[in-house]
């Protein structure tokens, strides 16, 4: 049943954040962690995702745009590293707890910090007055060291890429594919960590469940490409915003 389970959650996962840029990780993890432990949890999903990032790249990867690629991706990757490293020097204590349905959850002050960030950059996109603000490529190595740095410190990188990213009006493949090569990349780094560590997480117990939840990745990323002519870039605005405002509201929460 729990494969079942993994399997369906994965697929419309995928197929939505075909078009954002980011979430299958935020929406996966949290699911994987219900029945298995964290280390295991963590190494299925990155497999997930850096497959289905694969195939991604096979079906839209040309589109990307060079010059977003290395303004934005050369800063995120360097800034990462800062960012890894600051984790070890920079307090992230508790700012707030509250109980829900019998549990405490308890809020960093980073998760809040970027919380407020993420819902900054919703509203320009939800608010018309502020929708009108365009960013140009210029901003593009400040987007990529924040969007890194953060990454590296908190784990939580994909929505404040894609709140860069979406408001250079780029055409919408471009957009996908840019997102989906920066993806690669920062998958490419962290799955090398697991895979140095995979043989002691017993990882290949799971390798059903890892191969219908791949299966399942690639084919809701299938149906997301097929319905990419009919969506337009102002759906994929809207879209990008609903997610970040979930993903805020979620950290907010202490959930994530």
């Amino acid at each position: 049943m729990y494969i079942l389970i993994i399997s369906l959650v994965t697929f419309f996962a995928a197929l939505l954040t075909f078009f954002s840029g980011f979430g299958l990780g935020t929406i996966l993890t949290p699911v994987m962690l219900i029945f298995f432990p964290p280390e295991i949890a963590i190494s299925l999903t990155g497999i997930v995702h850096f497959s289905n990032n694969i195939f991604k790249l096979s079906i839209v990867g040309k589109n990307f745009d060079k010059t977003v690629l290395l303004k934005f991706g050369i800063p995120a990757i360097l800034a990462s590293f800062i960012g890894a490293y600051a984790l070890f020097y920079i307090s992230n204590n508790t700012f707030y707890k509250h109980n829900l349905f019998y549990q405490t959850f308890e809020v960093s002050y980073l998760d809040f910090i970027i919380s407020i960030i993420l819902i900054i950059f919703a509203l320009f996109d939800l608010i018309p007055f502020l929708n009108k603000i365009k960013f140009n490529k210029s901003i593009l190595p400040l987007g990529g060291f924040l969007t890194g740095f953060f990454g590296g410190l908190t784990g939580n990188q994909g929505a404040l890429r894609s709140a860069f990213i979406i408001k250079l009006n780029l055409e919408r493949t471009v957009f996908i594919a840019t997102t989906v090569v920066i993806s690669f990349f920062v998958d490419l780094t962290r799955i090398g960590i697991y895979a140095s560590k995979i043989n002691a997480f017993e990882i290949s117990e799971s390798l059903g469940l890892g191969s219908a939840a791949i299966f399942s990745a690639i084919f809701g990323s299938f149906i997301g490409y097929k319905f990419l002519k009919k969506i337009t870039l102002n759906f994929i605005r809207n879209l990008v915003a609903f997610m970040i405002l979930s993903i805020a509201f979620l950290l907010l929460m202490g959930i994530l």
